[in-house]
């Protein structure tokens, strides 16, 4: 079985829940993907890190650091920095808060970021591409160059076209087509 094969599996065993739910962009959806149960899991963990870095790779990208908007993509992140350790690219990570600080540093970002580098930006799903969104003008306004997104699952409810409307590339793992799912 495929890596992708395998984190298809473990998304839909772990992750994937039907029912009625509100999104964080506020639409409403007949499931709802819970991403840090599988990005959370050891399984999870291993694939994720092992598919990041190949996607980072594939697309071109030679970030020095990979992070986003805490808590869904900090998972992620720290996978494909693990992933990298030991290889040609080695990648730090880094996590973006909601809300700068009002104490101590009083930093948004937290972790291996600094101002220049070149960053991968992670969003664990997909939507609207709000969450990305922030993390890429988080990063951006602390002086960093945003190289693209990477994304484990992708709803195609437009969030990715409007990333990449707005210049930035997106690369994403799996879609909820390739999940069998549809809103």
């Amino acid at each position: 079985m495929s890596d992708a094969d395998q984190l298809r599996r473990l998304l839909l065993e772990r992750s994937v829940r039907r029912g009625d739910f509100v999104l964080a962009s506020g639409q409403h959806s007949s499931y709802y993907i819970d991403c840090r149960l599988t990005t959370m899991s050891a399984e999870g963990m291993v694939l994720i890190g092992r598919m990041g870095l190949a996607a980072v790779r594939a697309a071109g990208w030679r970030p020095q650091a990979i992070g986003g908007l805490t808590m869904g993509a900090d998972p992620v992140a720290y996978a494909v920095a693990a992933a990298s350790f030991g290889s040609d690219l080695a990648i730090d990570a880094f996590s973006v808060r909601k809300e700068a600080k009002a104490y101590g540093t009083g930093r948004q970002i937290e972790g291996n970021f600094r101002a220049g580098a070149g960053v991968v930006v992670v969003e664990d799903v997909i939507t609207t591409g709000g969450s990305a969104q922030k993390a890429i003008s988080a990063v951006e306004t602390a002086g960093g160059r945003v190289l693209g997104v990477l994304a484990v699952v992708d709803r195609e409810q437009g969030g990715r076209g409007a990333l990449e409307a707005g210049g930035v590339a997106v690369v994403v793992l799996t879609t909820a087509s390739e999940l069998g799912l549809s809103s």
